[in-house]
């Protein structure tokens, strides 16, 4: 498929999607999320895709949402958009999503990443909710999954003050998993991605939606569920071959099955 606002493509068994409105510092509107949402929803239901990167360029990855397209909307306006919805439709997808962020995740562009399974960055990448200076607040989960990140008292800080948090600090308070130089963001990046896509398929959605669950309900009903995911993984193809490879100290041929 042609698109817009996107560049997409493939490198072995990862589906790559990169934003590319660079005039616009990546800035995201209804046009550009319909594409991406689209694009990985199309990886995610092919066979020969293991995992999903977004990315955008050095200098952005989003530095938010199109303000443009939002500036002179009333309630109902935004009440009836599907703009924001935009972003609950990653919960869909079931394959790992890797966020790779370097320069500007702002706004939006902070809540597209964290809305990911994972946020890699580079060491110039800077995160933010600035939406305070516009007079309104994170609206696409930015308030939440923050929190749920870093903590109160520096959530607090980002959405009542507009505090960016460098690469480095990102990574001290968990907000992003790895952070690495700027000349190798990229090519590291995807050797994490890479190596995931090529493990065991079905667990590896089982592990995703095994964390993910912890956010949706209390620990008692999240060890529950992940208990019933890890009974229903020794009904599998891919757990047989794993112990048998390691049992025989062989690499393991995984059939998503």
């Amino acid at each position: 498929m042609s698109y817009e606002n996107i560049l997409t493509r493939v490198d072995g068994r990862v589906g790559v999607v990169q934003i590319n409105r660079p005039k616009a510092l990546n800035a995201l509107n209804s046009p550009t999320m319909s594409e991406l949402t689209t694009a990985l929803a199309e990886f995610d239901a092919d066979d020969t895709i293991g995992c999903m990167v977004v990315t955008g360029n050095d200098r952005a990855f989003a530095a938010g949402a199109d303000i443009k397209q939002m500036a002179t909307a009333g309630l109902v306006d935004m009440m009836n958009s599907d703009f924001i919805g935009y972003w609950d439709k990653l919960k869909a997808i079931t394959k790992p999503i890797i966020a790779i962020i370097s320069g500007f995740a702002l706004g939006g562009g902070n809540e597209l990443a964290m809305a990911c399974d994972m946020m890699l960055a580079s060491e110039t990448a800077q995160f933010g909710q600035p939406e305070i200076n516009l007079g309104i607040i994170p609206g696409a989960g930015g308030t939440q999954r923050l929190t749920l990140a870093v903590g109160k008292a520096i959530a607090m800080d980002m959405c009542l003050n507009d505090r960016r948090l460098s690469a480095a600090e990102a990574l001290q308070f968990g907000l992003v998993s790895r952070v690495f130089p700027k000349e190798v963001y990229m090519d590291e990046s995807m050797k994490i991605a890479h190596e995931i896509a090529n493990r065991a398929p079905v667990a590896i959605r089982a592990a995703k939606e095994a964390v993910n669950m912890i956010f949706e309900v209390n620990l008692a009903s999240g060890v529950a569920h992940e208990r019933t995911l890890f009974y229903s993984l020794f009904a599998t193809a891919d757990q047989k071959e794993g112990m048998d490879a390691f049992i025989n100290k062989r690499a393991a041929d995984w059939q998503g099955k």
